[in-house]
């Protein structure tokens, strides 16, 4: 029955023809997960042994690096193994602790994007009094109150759909569950998890995109009233690798919520594609974006390179 089925499993989507393809297929999505890995671990390790990048901005990346190694690792291991070992069933409380985790997770690295626009418009508007404002306690604040902020607005999600019963097609539109995703498939009333997922994504990440924009319009704004084009370009360009960062985040969410919203009648490749880009392009993107930026960074990873080629010569 449906309380019996709402305790039991899902079944992880599939592309229909391709299921033959899936070991290839995971190929590719299993490099690009030890690429996310590796970046993001390489970014904790150089800015946790380089004292020079010991700044608020670099404390908000680093976030960010434990955010997507914790985002990714909560989804892509249970997606190849379900392509490598055609384990398509997920229990009922996996599915609800991974759809918490990823919402959780999402609304607390949009919580650290905001906090990096506030800091790059204070280093841009008032430079004076950066180091005064942005200490390293409130850096370890904001931290805080972002992980506090994802859960106490998105632990409900789970909670909601806890009760409700599953009493029609148990097969999910993506190889992992969203909260979207699992709803449609009760066959009860979902109206109030309908209006708390609405209310909660727009409090939280629709809340932070106006400030973040409102952020950047200020800066353009002081950026304007600098005396020549060079001082203009070399104040912005402080700020290119954080708006990359932010199109990295919210282009693949905005993406997700479009075609969850107007797509049904999409074919199930672009489904799956659109979630996988979803968890994995920021975990990917992100530290290559500050990598290039960032010349510390660059020059902390060549010299680990020359050592490693000292090491492996002898």
């Amino acid at each position: 029955n449906s309380s019996d089925l709402s305790s039991s499993s899902f079944i992880l989507a599939s592309i229909p023809g391709l299921e033959a393809a899936h070991f290839w297929m995971a190929i590719p999505l299993c490099s690009i997960y030890i690429v996310a890995v590796a970046g993001n671990c390489a970014v904790l390790f150089i800015v946790k042994t380089e004292p020079s990048l010991h700044t608020p901005m670099y404390f908000f990346l680093c976030m960010l690096a434990a955010i997507d190694l914790a985002l990714s690792t909560s989804t892509v291991p249970r997606v190849l193994s379900f392509y490598w070992f055609n384990t398509k069933e997920i229990s009922f409380g996996a599915c609800l602790l991974q759809m918490f985790l990823i919402h959780s997770l999402s609304a607390i690295e949009s919580t650290v994007l905001l906090a990096m626009a506030v800091d790059r418009y204070v280093a841009i508007c008032h430079p004076l009094r950066h180091s005064a404002i942005l200490t390293n306690a409130l850096t370890v604040k904001i931290g805080l109150a972002a992980m506090a902020r994802g859960v106490i607005f998105f632990l409900p999600l789970p909670l909601l759909l806890l009760p409700l019963p599953f009493c029609n097609s148990r097969v999910l539109s993506h190889s992992f569950c969203l909260h979207q995703d699992v709803m449609n498939l009760a066959c009860a009333n979902t109206t109030p998890s309908v209006v708390y997922g609405l209310t909660a994504i727009l409090l939280v990440m629709g809340l932070d995109a106006l400030l973040i924009c409102i952020s950047y319009a200020l800066i353009l704004r002081a950026v304007l009233q600098l005396a020549s084009w060079k001082e203009r370009l070399r104040a912005f360009s402080t700020c290119i690798a954080h708006i990359g960062v932010v199109l990295a985040f919210y282009v693949p969410l905005i993406g997700l919520s479009v075609v969850h919203r107007f797509g049904r009648g999409l074919a199930p490749l672009v489904l799956v594609a659109m979630g996988d880009v979803y968890i994995l392009v920021p975990a990917v993107l992100n530290p290559i974006i500050y990598g290039v930026r960032t010349k510390q960074i660059q020059r902390r990873i060549l010299s680990l390179i020359h050592i490693y080629k000292c090491r492996t010569s002898q």
